[in-house]
């Protein structure tokens, strides 16, 4: 794998507070990353603004909102996600098969293969362990329900899912080579593990077959992102095959 297809393999965790830090950041790595994912709370702060910002410095964007609710909600905030031109954006596979199905129709309806972003679905959170499903009142492991999950999202027409490196295998067996998974819990060796449970380098992920990873803090807390980046993408391409 060349350098060039290594970053475009990386998703920057835009965890910022304004739109001054993403014009900071996007300026900084829009050449060392495929893509910038913008979140809940920035989102929540900046708006759609926060899009605009990050794609004014030729940055793509996931849009990371794991959208859960009714059906035909999530359908219409699926829909404004693909009309502000993010590459990927997400919902809760935990939401159920009919509004999974109700977002894609409403995505493929409007815009064109080519055109229209990736619908990912998250399966379990990388906090989650067993402890904290049982809690919740799953009973199932962290992998069957992973699965289970990755399997439904396929089935609703979803391009593919959120999970843990760890489960990249089963999802890979349960749902085909063509399903995009995207994994956070990634880790290079020089970082720490913070509060994600179920971690792997960069290197081992994608060479288990992860199509993206969303890395944050690795970069963010270095005293050189830029080149913490490029010590990512070296160390994919070299690992990977």
């Amino acid at each position: 794998m060349t350098l060039e297809e290594a970053r475009k393999k990386i998703i920057f965790a835009l965890d910022v507070h304004g739109l001054d830090d993403i014009d900071r950041w996007a300026e900084m790595l829009a050449d060392k990353v495929g893509m910038f994912k913008v979140g809940k709370e920035l989102f929540t702060s900046c708006g759609p603004a926060a899009v605009k910002a990050v794609q004014r410095h030729g940055g793509r964007v996931f849009l990371d909102l794991k959208y859960h609710d009714i059906p035909n909600t999530v359908a219409k905030a699926m829909l404004e996600a693909a009309r502000l031109g993010v590459q990927l954006a997400n919902l809760h596979a935990l939401g159920g098969a009919e509004m999974m199905e109700s977002a894609v129709t409403a995505v493929h309806k409007e815009f064109s293969d080519s055109e229209r972003p990736r619908l990912l679905a998250v399966t379990i959170l990388t906090s989650s362990t067993v402890d904290t499903l049982r809690q919740v009142g799953i009973e199932h492991s962290v992998q069957d329900m992973v699965v289970r999950l990755a399997w439904l999202a396929k089935a609703s027409g979803m391009d593919g899912v959120v999970a843990s490196p760890l489960e990249i295998g089963l999802i890979r067996e349960a749902c085909g080579p063509d399903f995009l998974i995207v994994t956070p819990g990634v880790r290079p060796s020089f970082a720490s593990a913070d509060d994600q449970k179920r971690i792997m380098t960069p290197a081992e992920a994608v060479y288990c077959g992860a199509d993206y990873l969303v890395i944050g803090r690795p970069i963010a807390k270095a005293s050189d992102p830029a080149q913490a980046a490029e010590s990512i993408a070296a160390e994919i391409a070299d690992g990977a095959v």
